[in-house]
């Protein structure tokens, strides 16, 4: 393994998005638009629930449009993230499969993609967590940026195995939306879940210790800890899936 490999190939994956304008688009506009949207149709009637993730009963009270602007932090957070790793596997493929026949070696190339994905995850959690922060206040900007990295790493990582798992693109996203949509845009809603059935169910789900880390970093001073090594395990888990999926895919007969 060769680390002027891995750095050639980190600067041509990042050149190839830099390039590409709708990732601009999604990277700036997408969540000025739903931050927006949100911010003018929520009322600031304060609603009481639950942390789930906390041992203990806590219940907190914070506002409709507070709950709702965190509430899709996370979700677009994930689906930009997902969407990212997905077209990073898909559109590279043929690529890397031709890397390999010229010398490269697939560890080479993961990482390669690994280090893009969370180059990527680092710049769309800090702006969110900032632009966030300008439509309200909450108690640690660091450890909500922090839950927001958390949510794209394992939504990454699930890309990344939806990417190595399916060839067609079309089918991909449709994996994605499908359970970005259920999951961080619907089920970790903390009032929905307050009232939900099955919610060990839910707990199951991908964003669950994620938007967990997020909520308590923004609205209470109890540690995040808990929900954030849940969150690396679980992202860890798609990110092995992966892995396997990709070692297999690049081996080249001889």
């Amino acid at each position: 393994m060769k680390l002027i490999r891995i750095y050639i190939s980190v600067s041509m994956i990042l050149r190839m998005l830099i390039r590409r304008r709708i990732v601009l688009i999604l990277f700036v506009i997408i969540p000025a638009v739903f931050f927006s949207i949100v911010a003018l149709t929520t009322s600031n009637r304060i609603l009481p629930f639950r942390l789930a993730s906390l041992e203990s009963e806590v219940f907190i009270e914070v506002s409709e449009k507070e709950i709702s602007l965190l509430f899709f932090a996370v979700a677009i957070t994930g689906f930009l993230v997902s969407f990212l790793a997905l077209n990073l596997i898909q559109k590279n493929n043929e690529a890397n499969r031709r890397l390999i026949i010229c010398g490269y070696h697939p560890l080479e190339l993961l990482l390669s993609n690994l280090i893009s994905l969370l180059f990527i995850i680092i710049l769309i959690a800090v702006y969110i967590g900032l632009l966030s922060s300008a439509f309200f206040s909450f108690n640690h900007l660091f450890l909500l940026i922090f839950g927001l990295l958390l949510t794209g790493f394992v939504y990454g990582c699930y890309g990344l195995a939806v990417g190595s798992i399916i060839k067609g693109e079309l089918e991909g996203i449709l994996f994605i939306v499908l359970l970005v949509n259920i999951d961080a845009g619907w089920l970790q809603n903390p009032l929905f879940y307050a009232e939900a059935q099955n919610q060990e169910l839910i707990r199951f789900l991908p964003a669950y210790f994620p938007s967990q880390t997020a909520i308590i970093a923004a609205f209470t001073d109890y540690s995040v800890i808990n929900a954030g090594l849940n969150s690396l395990l679980y992202g860890l888990c798609f990110l092995i899936v992966a892995m396997i999926i990709f070692f297999n895919k690049m081996k080249i007969k001889k």
